[in-house]
């Protein structure tokens, strides 16, 4: 086991928590990203700022969200997060892979890539 990688993997689970699901981004930003965040999902801006504004405006959409946490899985200075997103009770949700890059025990770079869970499956495999 690899001490940095698992402290890596706090620091995501701790700012992913607090920011999405206690729906405190103010707090996690100052607690957890680096100087300057970079973000790579297309509806979303770069820096600190737009990720609160962005939070903010999801929360506000989906009041009762909750990221249920399935796994995290740290290979050098990223740490992927795979979660089953649920946007209100009863929604079958989406299932998300989040990466996030950490520099100088912060986080500093974001990707996702998210797919809603459909009613069937061609499978009896779950998504999680």
């Amino acid at each position: 086991m690899d001490v940095q990688q698992e402290q890596n993997k706090d620091l995501v689970r701790n700012f992913y928590h607090l920011a999405l699901n206690l729906k405190r981004p103010e707090e996690a930003v100052k607690n957890y990203l680096g100087p300057f965040y970079r973000q790579h999902n297309p509806g979303a801006a770069d820096g600190a700022g737009a990720f609160i504004d962005f939070v903010k405006g999801f929360t506000k959409a989906f009041p009762a969200l909750r990221f249920e946490f399935k796994r995290f899985i740290a290979e050098g200075d990223m740490v992927v997060v795979h979660s089953h997103l649920v946007r209100q009770p009863g929604d079958r949700g989406v299932a998300v892979m989040d990466i996030f890059r950490i520099e100088n025990n912060a986080i500093v770079e974001h990707w996702d890539v998210l797919q809603e869970i459909p009613e069937t499956s061609a499978n009896i495999n779950t998504m999680f």
